[in-house]
């Protein structure tokens, strides 16, 4: 009977993004509340649910990111992507523990990484496997889901192994960034892990190129003050400016 149970709430959350608790009590009545509790917690263990209040979210449904698929975004804004790196890499000196994001730009961040003695965690499985063709680099990545969307790693998981690791300058891509909304992405567990992030490292560093400008996507994972420097292309608007002014945030264009 437990198995055709959780097979049915396995239907239930590949169809609906959130399924609640009274929905299932509806259903099973013949079934205590902390048994179909229990069955969230299960599929919570297996990477198909995140529990929530009243209820379960269907990570079918969070992982379906807003972003453009990684493949179809490696190859827009290659010249950007180099001078923000480029830069980036002159903050960095040897001996340091960095952290850097998934997507693109990290990629071509890791590429252009000098082989030197640092200690670099990623989230990126992709950025790992170029950051290991360095002979002094050590690599730690993160465990946990993967999203497609992004090839990044994000969960409770990540979060447990990112606490025990200490970081002095975070590299961080949003996927968007506004005055009203700040640097936001459209997953929310990445935006989970950012957020984590941000809070953790010593010194945290914005790559953005001029697509991202203006842009905001569902999850905000931080606001302009809370970072140390904006290494971007583009133009950025006054309102941005003001409060990157007032929270002694640096702008760099490239």
């Amino acid at each position: 009977m437990k198995t055709a149970r959780r097979e049915y709430i396995r239907e239930l959350l590949h169809t609906k993004p959130f399924v609640s608790l009274n929905e299932l009590t509806k259903l099973f009545p013949d079934v205590s509340n902390m048994t179909l509790r229990r069955d969230i917690e299960y599929f919570e263990s297996q990477g198909e649910a995140i529990k929530v209040r009243g209820g379960a979210r269907s990570m079918k449904f969070i992982t379906t990111s807003m972003e453009d698929a990684f493949s179809q975004r490696l190859g827009e804004n290659l010249k950007s992507k180099e001078r923000l790196a480029h830069r980036a890499i002159q903050m960095i000196e040897t001996g340091r523990s960095l952290f850097l994001d998934s997507g693109t730009t990290m990629l071509m961040l890791a590429s252009q990484m000098p082989d030197e003695r640092l200690n670099i965690t990623t989230t990126g499985p992709n950025i790992a496997l170029e950051l290991i063709k360095k002979t002094q680099t050590i690599v730690n990545i993160v465990g946990g889901m993967i999203n497609r969307d992004n090839i990044s790693v994000a969960g409770n998981q990540a979060l447990r192994f990112l606490d025990d690791i200490n970081i002095d300058i975070a590299f961080i891509v949003p996927s968007g960034m506004s005055a009203e909304n700040g640097m936001t992405c459209g997953n929310y567990i990445e935006c989970e892990l950012k957020s984590f992030i941000v809070e953790k490292a010593r010194r945290v560093v914005v790559l953005m190129d001029k697509s991202k400008l203006d842009k905001s996507l569902p999850y905000t994972f931080c606001k302009i003050e809370q970072v140390d420097a904006i290494i971007t292309d583009a133009a950025l608007p006054d309102a941005i400016l003001r409060q990157a002014a007032e929270n002694g945030v640096e702008i760099i264009n490239v």
